[in-house]
């Protein structure tokens, strides 16, 4: 598939200079824009399951943020036998 787009000068400029830094071509970076954005979809597709059932489960994202600290702080004290310096 062909696509052509109008792009005014602010934008041209911006694209150019965002393709520049990604170290592509303006083709190849509009390209990666596109894939990075399709595959947005089927991630949240894969994430869906996940998000139903931490619906369910009545935790609050407070709750799951502790939940998430307590076990990276388990895995740090694993790994280094003693409290990371964040507890």
């Amino acid at each position: 598939m062909t696509i052509t787009i109008s792009l005014n000068p602010e934008q041209e400029r911006r694209l150019a200079k965002r393709a520049a830094q990604a170290g592509q071509e303006v083709t190849a970076y509009v390209h990666h824009l596109i894939d990075r954005d399709l595959g947005a979809e089927n991630l949240d597709a894969i994430l869906a399951p996940v998000r139903r059932n931490f619906e369910r489960s009545g935790l609050t994202d407070e709750d799951l943020t502790a939940l998430v600290e307590e076990v990276r702080e388990d895995i740090w004290r694993e790994q280094h036998g003693r409290p990371s310096k964040t507890s």
